[in-house]
This record gives structure tokens, sequence and C-alpha cells, in this order.
């Protein structure tokens, strides 16, 4: 895996990945989705642990809260990087939060997890108790105010406390450029035909929080880019995690595409034909994640 950290200020893209913990009122709550999030956090667990290494404390957290969790991804990582610390794991999903608790259980460690089902797009936010900690990641955008739920967090956390925030710069990709050998360059048609759906409903996403933050009286005290780049031996995680993205990108590209890419694309869906993604060695996945770690001084 490849890390490349640069600290010049982010200007994400337009991307963005609609798979993750969701918060507020944008969530779609299909069975896929809570795959798709135990997938991105096993194939991306070194790339998550990196981020959590990295976060400039000046003393380790014993209370955190990780706002829009999911399935527990930042959670879990949380919990192994600081082991004196208690997390509360909020989410919109009641789902999530079931298959949360019982990965805490499994692994003994549900003394150490509370769960709370909370819309943080609610005026006043429930009893969160005063963190050292606050981790986001890929929630922040989903915010419908995301000054006002700024605001929220920085009353929330204790003074000198910080909060990590971490956003997607781009929607993975898998395939390279030449394939499908059929219809070349098809994954990048199909992310292009989401591009005005995302534009209407996360218009956050890809945002450069930094300004932000300051605005919300935050100190930002570090930020960087993360790029993950996984290519060589074929996974079978790989695999699922691309088949299960590119299948969600449909339901939203599907009107926007040429019928010919819509039946290039279905046939990579297909799990039957001989060109499905799930038979393919040639995956990868190459994304960029943004952070900012900023400090209520």
């Amino acid at each position: 895996m490849t890390h490349t950290h640069q600290h010049t200020p982010h200007h994400g893209d337009s991307g963005h990945h609609p798979d993750q913990g969701r918060v507020g009122h944008h969530e779609h709550s299909d069975g896929g989705q809570a795959e798709i999030l135990d997938l991105d956090a096993e194939v991306l667990a070194e790339h998550i642990a990196s981020i959590t290494a990295w976060l400039p404390l000046k003393a380790e957290p014993r209370q955190i809260v990780d706002l829009g969790c999911g399935t527990g991804a930042g959670t879990f990582a949380l919990l192994e990087r600081f082991p004196d610390a208690q997390v509360t794991a909020v989410d919109t999903s009641a789902g999530h939060l079931q298959l949360l608790r019982e990965k805490a259980c499994a692994r003994g460690i549900e003394g150490r997890v509370r769960t709370v089902q909370a819309d943080l797009d609610a005026h006043h936010w429930p009893g969160l108790g005063t963190p050292d900690l606050v981790w986001a990641s890929a929630s922040m955008h989903h915010m419908a105010n995301p000054d006002r739920s700024l605001r929220s967090v920085r009353e929330l956390l204790t003074p000198g406390g910080l909060f990590a925030v971490v956003e997607l710069a781009g929607f993975p990709r898998f395939l390279p450029a030449h394939a499908p050998e059929n219809r070349p360059g098809l994954e990048e048609r199909a992310h292009a035909a989401t591009d005005s759906f995302h534009a209407e409903h996360v218009p956050h996403r890809g945002a450069d929080w930094g300004p932000m933050l300051t605005a919300a009286g935050f100190t930002v005290e570090d930020e960087r880019t993360i790029t993950v780049n996984i290519e060589g031996a074929p996974s079978e995680a790989i695999g699922r995690y691309a088949y299960g993205s590119l299948r969600r990108i449909r339901g939203v590209a599907a009107p926007a595409l040429s019928p010919e890419d819509l039946a290039a694309l279905d046939e990579l869906l297909d799990i039957n034909s001989p060109n499905s993604l799930l038979r393919r060695e040639d995956l990868a996945v190459r994304t960029e994640r943004a952070v900012w770690a900023a400090r209520r001084t």
C-alpha cells in the first residue's frame, strides 16, 4: 500500500462515496450498504490505522465520539489505537449500530463501546459526554447544515480536545483505464454520470473543511491527503468491494449512461458472466482521503 502525505491545503475533487456511515436525512438503508462498509474497513484497515497514528494528540484520549460510525471501521481502529479509551458510536441507522455491537461482543470489548442512534441534523444532539476526541469519517459532507454541526461538535469537545475530519477526496476506482475491453474508460464515465445527482443531494462532498472549521472556532493544527493505492495480488475482498461499489453507482448513473455503457456495466455486475468483476485479476483500489485535525482552543 502506498501512502502519500502532503501538508498542502486540500481542495477536494468531486468524488463522493455513497456508502459510508450515514447521518442526517440522506440514508439509503439497503442491505448492501453494511457489507460495503465492512469491506471498506477490511480493505483499508492499514490506511485507517495510519490516520489514527498521525493524529496530533497532546495526551491519549479517554472519551471518544465517532460521529456517523457506520458499522464501526473507525470505532474499532480507535479502540485498538487507544486501549484505555471508551468510544461512543453515533449513527442514524439502527441496523449499523446493531452490527457494531455484535462485532464489539465478538471481540470481547462491548464494555468499551456505547452506541447512540441519533439524527445529527437535529437541532439538539443527545447526551454524548465531553469527549477528548471526536472522529467523523465520511460523514460530515452528509450534514444538511455543516456550519451548525461543526459548532455542535466544538461545544461537545472538552477544551483542548481534538476533532478529526476524514473525507473522501474521490470515490475509489477499481478497473484499469483500458477496461472493460469492449468499453474502455467505462468506470470514469459512470462516475461522471453521477455528478449532477451528488451536486444536488450531497453538495458538501469534496469540500475544503479547513475554512469551515476555522469559522466554527476551531484551530486547524494539521491537514493532509492520504493516497491509497492497493495493487498486486487479487483479493476476494477487493473484488466484492468493487462489485458492491459499482452496483450502487449503477443505480444513480444508469439514466445518464449510453445503452452500450449500461450493457457493459451490467456484464461486469453479472456474477455468472465470464467477464464479471468478481472474476477479474487486474482490480486495484485507488482513492484519496483528506484529513483535518482541528483543536478546540
